[in-house]
């Protein structure tokens, strides 16, 4: 499920009143004709907008229409996988689960459906978004069970590199492969699964260069060192199982898949903390990776020298121009930790853009916050918890990637 930023009642009520006066599109005619076909099941026009009204007001990353398409169209698949095994959730799980969704958000249940009902988003819509995960959960879980057990030496193992990344720098390689259509994804699940068995450098460099949709690409998806703490987590985990030359299971991102190979890890003096929050800011730039586009972000560099100089670039445009947010590390959205993890404060990346290819993101580092030395108190027990998603979630994701696979998907 997309996570809520810890905003209080009245960050949601003012998203809401924007939605409602129209930030979202609303299809006034024949909301329920079929925008698509999964297999023998309709979505509706009607499902996918009060689902694009959820997601934006959630301030989830991308077009909200095509978000909300994906997200209905993998729904779909987990319901009838759901189905399949004979797996439903009680009443009494679905309103824990939306108490539960809502106190991300410091509201209480009935706060929270009131202020998606201002936004035009009717309870029951809710009421389904949680459901449908719900019971993709529990699908996961059985279907993997046994598989994500974890044993104390794997919870030693974390313990040890936690202790040891603050002091590691990683020297990697980086290819992002396109998933924003359901084709495009299931194409770059084939290539991404043999990128992965790639073992040499120069392999990988002339796949970056074949495939890669990241500016990287020209250089055959080379980066420069990075402290392993600037690093999403599940990302850093990944990257310190590896050998010099291995490559990362695909991992997902929005719109995206990303694989990393490990070119060398040293160990450095000076200790980089594991980043726990990033402040960081948005600019959105129309024309997409245009020259006019480009030239504009250039233009723009050139004036700011910290995050608060982009107000007043700002000024006198539409708010939605400019998004600041500061968040924990592993709620920032896939793509935009990975950029943000090779930035030092106050840099720019032009790498991402949004809503379709049509806009580009100025994406620029305030500030990251880390856990300072002595806080390192080791919980067990939540360390395997995390070892547990991680490989459930790694699980899931393929699982949902092979359902596609072999499903009919159609669009009018």
């Amino acid at each position: 499920m997309t996570i809520l930023s810890p905003n209080r009642w009245a960050r949601v009520a003012a998203l809401a009143a924007a939605l409602f006066t129209g930030a979202v599109p609303v299809a006034a005619q024949n909301l329920f004709a079929p925008v698509a076909q999964v297999n023998d099941r309709v979505i509706t026009a009607f499902e996918r907008d009060q689902r694009a009204r959820m997601l934006a007001l959630f301030n989830a990353p991308g077009d909200p229409e095509a978000e909300a398409l994906n997200s209905l169209i993998d729904e779909r698949l987990q319901l009838e996988t759901a189905r399949r095994m004979g797996i439903s959730v009680t009443a009494e799980a679905i309103s824990e689960g939306m108490t539960e969704f809502a106190g991300r958000a410091n509201l209480s249940r009935e706060e929270f459906v009131t202020a998606l009902g201002q936004a035009g988003v009717e309870a029951e819509s809710f009421r389904d978004f949680v459901a449908a995960g719900l019971v993709w959960r529990q699908v996961v879980r059985d279907r993997f069970v046994g598989r994500d057990r974890i044993t104390e030496a794997d919870v030693d193992r974390a313990i040890k590199r936690q202790g040891t990344a603050p002091g590691v720098r990683v020297l990697l390689n980086e290819i992002i492969l396109p998933a924003n259509t359901p084709a495009a994804e299931a194409a770059s699940q084939r290539r991404a699964s043999e990128i992965s068995q790639i073992t040499s450098p120069e392999a990988f460099a002339r796949a970056a260069r074949s495939f890669s949709v990241s500016p990287t690409r020209a250089a055959g998806g080379r980066l420069d060192w990075l402290p392993i703490g600037n690093l999403p987590p599940a990302v850093a985990t990944r990257i310190l199982t590896l050998r010099p030359g291995q490559v990362t299971d695909p991992i997902p991102i929005p719109n995206a898949i990303a694989l990393f190979q490990l070119r060398e890890l040293q160990e450095v003096p000076a200790a980089t903390p594991e980043t726990l929050e990033l402040d960081y800011a948005a600019f959105y730039i129309p024309g997409g990776r245009s020259e006019t586009a480009l030239a504009e972000a250039a233009r723009i560099k050139a004036r700011v020298d910290t995050c608060d100089d982009l107000y007043g670039v700002a000024q006198g445009l539409p708010p939605s121009v400019l998004e600041r947010s500061t968040v924990v590390a592993g709620a920032v959205p896939g793509d935009v930790a990975l950029e943000l993890a090779k930035l030092d404060e106050n840099e720019v990346s032009t790498a991402l853009t949004r809503d379709n290819g049509r806009a580009l993101v100025f994406l620029m580092l305030c500030d990251r916050r880390a856990a300072a030395p002595e806080d390192a108190t080791v919980d067990r027990a939540a360390i395997r918890n995390q070892l547990i998603n991680q490989r459930l979630a790694a699980y899931a994701s393929a699982y949902i990637a092979e359902l596609r696979a072999n499903a009919t998907i159609t669009t009018p």
